[in-house]
């Protein structure tokens, strides 16, 4: 369950992300119709990197945009600890 922060994700990057989701989103749906079928393999596997790669980007953007906007003002606002730990966290996934 996500917690509750209040920093919140740039409106900016919000938009240009759920925008590159979308546009993920119908590559997917693309590969499942093609799976309907009798797709070639190497066809499948470019379709997939091409989702993968739009993954990561949305990934670094927001990433980018919670350095820029949270973490460097950690100190700041008291929360360099909560900041590191939130970031180790995340960092095993990438």
């Amino acid at each position: 369950m996500a917690q509750k922060h209040a920093l919140h994700l740039d409106p900016k990057v919000r938009q240009e992300a759920r925008s590159r989701l979308l546009s993920a989103k119908g590559h997917l749906e693309g590969i499942l119709r093609m799976l309907e079928g009798e797709p070639y393999c190497v066809d499948v596997l470019k379709q997939l990197k091409a989702v993968q790669g739009a993954l990561d980007k949305v990934g670094e953007m927001i990433l980018r945009s919670h350095l820029e906007h949270h973490v460097a003002s950690a100190a700041l606002r008291g929360d360099t600890q909560r900041m590191v730990e939130e970031l180790m966290e995340v960092l095993k996934y990438r």
